[in-house]
C-alpha cells in the first residue's frame, strides 16, 4: 500500500483462530482427508497464494460465504468522533478487570458482509490483504481472546484502513450494528488512509462515536492525546524489499528527496537547495518512460538516470520525508527500513507511536517554513550522533514497522500500558535496541552504564528579570549541539515575560514556565517539559561557559549519570576554633560540591528534592533566598554516596556587567548564611555526606600541543 494508492482487495489469509472446541474435530477430519489423499496417490502441496490458502475465517466458513447483512437506510448512525474523549471518560477499563499476566484482552468479531438495501457493498474492496493480516496476527498473539464475554477491547472485521474506498455513511451504519457496539466503548478501529478529496481530514471521517482510533495520518488537531494512538502508514514496497545490512556512517549523498507527488512549491525549494549545494542532495522524481504499475513504483529518476527504489535511499545519509495530500506517509516506512535519517517537513503530524518512541534519536523535524535552511540545519549535526541516528532509525522499522504484526501488536501495547500503568514498558525497552547479553557476566547495576547520547539535555534556566543576561544564556546554550530543550523559570510575579517576538530564535523548543511564587526551590521542580534524563540547571547570568564546555560537561555526565557534574567548584571546611563548619569559595586543590548554577543532574533528583526532601530543608532554602545548591548537593551525596565532579577549568563564570543589585550571591550576609546551611544540613542529615575529592574531568589532549582540530572540544576555557 502507498499513501496515495488502495489496498488490495484480494481474500484474506486465516484470521482469529478458531475455537478450542473445534480443534480436535478438524485435526481428525484433516488427519483422514490427508490419509487418503496420500493413498490414491493424488496428495499435491496447497498453493500459497492468498486466494486458495485463506478461505477460512473463526467460524470455519469461505469469506465468500459470510453472512450477509443488509443495511436499512433508516438503520442507526453513530455520531461524530467525540474529541473530548480520554481514557477515563470513554473507556471502560473495568470491563478488563485483574489478571495475573497484566494484559487486555482482545476480541475479533466474525466476518460479516455488509451491504445496502440495492445489495451494494460498503467497501469497494472488501477485506485487503494488510487488514487481513493484522487480524491474523492479533488472533495468533496472546491478546486474543475468543470468549466475548472475557474481552477487554472489540476489533471490528469492517476492514477502515483506506477511506478511499469506503461507503462512509454506509461503514457507520454497519459498526453501529456490532453487539456489542455501546456507542463504540472499548471498540478499536485501525485507518491508515484518512480523509479524501478535497480537503483531506487528517482523521477517518466515518461517524464512530467514542471510538479509541489508530490512525495512520493524525495532526495535532485531530489527535486525542493519550487516546488515540497514531500508527505508520504500512510500506508493502519496502516489506517486499529485502535490502542488504548497511553500517551506520557517511554515504554518497548527504540528502536525498526521492517522493514523486511534492507540491510544486517545495520542489521549487528543494531545486534550489540542489542547485546550491551540487552532487550532496539528490533530488529524484517519477521516471516518466515509464507507465504506472509496480515497476514504476520501485524506479526513480534524475535527468534521465534510473535508480532502484527503495535501494537507493541506502546511498544518503539523510532523506527528506515532505508532507503529501495527506499528513502520514508511507515513505517515512521506507527511509526507515534503508537506515537513513528521517528529516520531517509536516507541521502539526503526530508522528508514529510518538507517545512512547523518543523521535529525536532518530529523526529530525522542521518546520515546513525552514526548508531553505535544511541543508544549514543538517550540517550541524555531528558525525557521531548521524550514526547513531542511522542506527536507531533501521532498528525502529525493524521493531514497529516493518509489517502489519509489528504495527498491530505495537498498539495492542501502548493500549495495555495505558490500562495497567506499573507494568508498562519503561522508556529504555521501547527506545534501546535489545543488547546482546554475555552469557556468564551481566552488568552488577543491572542499568546501562552509561546513557545514550541522543536524547540531549534540557537546560532550565532560572530568572527573575534579567532578560538582556538571560537572552545572551539561551543565545549561547543554543549552540550546544545536544541540548534538546530549553525551559525558563520566570520567577517573577510582578513582571510578565516578554513578548514572544522578542525571544532569541533557537533550533529547539523553548518553554516558559511562570511560578505562583518567587522560591528559589522553583528551579528544581520536576516539570512535565523535562523528557530527557540530563537536566542542565543555570543561571541567567552564566555567560561566559562555550558550547564546546558545556557539550563536555554533558558527556562526563553520561559517564557517571548519578553524580552532581558541574563547573563551578565549593568546598566545606571544619573551622576548629568556632566547631562548626565552614564554607569556603577560595580557589583550593580540593571540591565537595559544585554549583548548580551551572551543573548536570539527573532529573530524578528533581522529585527527591521536590518530595523528599529530610525535614524543613526546603522551605528554610524558599525563606531564605539562598543555598538550594548546597542542599542539593546534600541530597545527592546523601543517597549515592559519591562526591560530585567538578569539570574545565574554568573558575569565572557569570557577565561582568553584572552588579549586587543584580544578584543575591553578591550581598554581603550571602556567605555568612551559606556557612549556616552547611551546618544546618548536616544536623538535619545527621551527618555530613559531601566528600571531598582532589580531580576534575579535562578533555583529553586539552593542554596538548595539537592542532586545534584535532580537538573534540578546542574551546575551552582556562579560567
Amino acid at each position: 500500500m502507498y499513501a496515495s494508492g488502495k489496498y488490495s482487495s484480494r481474500g484474506p489469509a486465516l484470521i482469529p483462530r478458531m475455537k478450542t472446541k473445534h480443534r480436535i474435530y478438524y485435526i481428525t477430519l484433516f488427519s483422514v482427508v490427508l490419509l487418503g489423499l496420500i493413498a490414491t496417490g493424488m496428495f499435491q502441496f496447497w498453493p500459497h497464494s492468498i486466494e486458495s490458502a485463506a478461505d477460512w475465517t473463526i467460524d470455519k466458513r469461505s469469506v465468500h460465504d459470510a453472512p450477509l447483512v443488509r443495511l436499512s437506510v433508516s438503520s442507526l448512525i453513530p455520531e461524530r468522533g467525540d474529541l473530548s474523549c480520554r481514557m477515563h471518560t470513554c473507556f471502560d477499563v473495568y470491563r478488563c478487570g485483574y489478571n495475573p499476566k497484566n494484559r487486555i484482552k482482545v476480541y475479533i468479531y466474525p466476518l460479516q458482509k455488509f451491504v445496502d438495501e440495492l445489495g451494494v457493498p460498503i467497501s469497494s474492496t472488501g477485506l485487503s490483504r494488510e487488514y487481513n493480516d493484522l487480524l491474523s496476527a492479533i488472533s495468533d498473539s496472546d491478546f486474543y481472546t475468543d470468549d466475548v464475554t472475557r474481552a477487554c477491547l472489540f476489533i471490528p472485521s469492517i476492514d477502515v484502513l483506506n477511506q478511499n474506498s469506503l461507503r462512509i455513511r454506509e461503514t457507520a451504519q454497519a459498526l453501529a450494528m456490532l453487539p456489542r457496539w455501546d456507542k463504540g466503548m472499548n471498540h478499536l478501529l485501525f485507518n491508515m488512509l484518512p480523509g479524501g478529496p478535497p480537503d483531506y481530514n487528517t482523521a477517518l471521517d466515518v461517524p464512530r462515536d467514542r471510538v479509541l482510533l489508530a490512525g495512520g495520518g493524525f495532526s495535532t488537531w485531530t489527535y486525542r492525546q493519550g487516546y488515540d494512538v497514531s500508527i505508520p502508514v504500512y510500506s508493502p514496497l519496502s516489506a517486499d524489499v529485502e535490502l542488504p545490512q548497511r553500517q551506520p556512517g557517511p554515504r554518497r549523498y548527504f540528502i536525498l528527496s526521492s517522493q514523486t507527488a511534492i507540491h510544486r512549491e517545495y520542489r521549487a525549494e528543494l531545486e534550489r537547495l540542489k542547485e546550491e549545494n551540487g552532487e550532496a542532495l539528490l533530488l529524484l522524481d517519477k521516471c516518466s518512460n515509464l507507465s504506472q504499475g509496480a515497476a514504476s513504483a520501485r524506479k526513480r529518476c534524475f535527468k534521465g538516470q534510473m535508480y532502484d527504489y527503495p535501494q537507493i535511499l541506502q546511498e544518503s545519509s539523510f532523506c527528506v520525508v515532505l508532507r503529501g495530500a495527506r499528513l502520514g506517509q508511507a515513505a517515512l516506512s521506507d527511509v526507515l527500513q534503508a537506515g537513513c535519517v528521517p528529516v520531517i517537513l509536516a507541521d502539526s503530524y503526530v508522528l508514529p507511536f510518538s507517545e512512547v518512541l523518543d523521535w529525536k534519536r532518530a529523526s529530525v523535524v522542521i518546520p515546513e517554513e525552514k526548508l531553505s535552511e535544511m541543508y544549514t540545519i543538517l550540517k550541524s549535526i555531528t558525525h557521531r550522533q548521524v550514526e547513531e541516528m542511522q542506527r536507531q532509525a533501521h532498528w525502529f522499522w525493524e521493531a514497529y514497522f516493518s509489517s502489519m504484526k509489528a504495527i498491530g501488536l505495537t498498539t495492542l501495547q501502548i493500549i495495555n500500558d495505558r490500562i495497567y500503568p506499573y507494568a508498562a514498558r519503561t522508556y529504555e525497552q521501547w527506545n534501546n535496541p535489545p543488547v546482546v547479553k554475555w552469557s556468564s557476566v551481566n552488568s552488577p547495576l543491572f542499568l546501562p552504564l552509561i546513557p545514550p547520547r541522543a536524547p540531549g539535555f534540557t537546560a532550565v534556566v532560572l530568572t527573575y528579570d534579567r532578560v538582556e543576561s538571560l537572552f545572551r544564556v539561551i543565545t549561547e546554550i543554543s549552540k550546544v549541539p545536544s541540548l534538546a530543550k530549553l525551559l525558563v523559570v520566570w520567577n517573577n510575579q510582578n513582571k510578565s515575560p516578554p513578548e514572544e517576538s522578542l525571544w532569541p530564535k533557537i533550533g529547539v523548543p523553548l518553554k516558559v514556565v511562570r511560578t505562583k511564587e518567587n522560591k528559589l526551590s522553583n528551579r528544581f521542580f520536576p516539570y512535565d517539559e523535562i523528557e530527557t534524563e540530563a537536566v542542565l540547571a543555570i543561571d541567567d547570568d552564566i555567560i561566559m561557559l562555550t558550547s564546546d564546555e558545556l557539550q563536555f560537561g554533558y558527556e562526563v555526565w553520561r559517564e557517571f549519570p548519578d553524580r552532581l557534574v558541574g563547573y563551578p567548584g565549593r568546598l566545606h571546611l571544619w573551622d576548629h576554633e568556632m566547631g562548626k563548619w565552614k564554607y569556603e569559595s577560595e580557589w583550593t586543590n580540593e571540591v565537595s560540591m559544585v554549583l548548580t548554577g551551572a551543573a548536570f543532574y539527573h532529573k530524578y533528583f528533581n522529585y527527591l528534592y521536590t518530595y523528599k526532601m529530610p525535614g524543613d530543608i526546603k522551605n528554610w532554602v524558599d525563606a531564605h533566598m539562598n543555598c538550594e545548591d548546597i542542599a542539593m548537593n546534600f541530597l545527592v551525596a546523601n543517597i549515592t554516596g559519591k562526591a560530585p565532579i567538578k569539570v574545565t577549568p574554568r573558575k569565572k563564570f557569570k557577565c561582568p556587567e553584572c552588579t549586587a543589585i543584580d544578584g543575591l550571591s553578591l550581598d554581603q550576609t550571602h556567605m555568612v548564611e551559606r556557612s549556616e546551611c552547611i551546618n544546618k544540613f548536616a544536623s538535619v542529615f545527621g551527618t555530613m555526606p559531601l566528600k571531598v575529592v582532589e580531580h576534575r574531568a579535562d578533555p583529553v589532549l586539552y593542554k596538548d600541543d595539537f592542532p586545534e582540530k584535532l580537538k573534540s572540544f578546542p574551546n575551552i576555557g582556562s579560567l
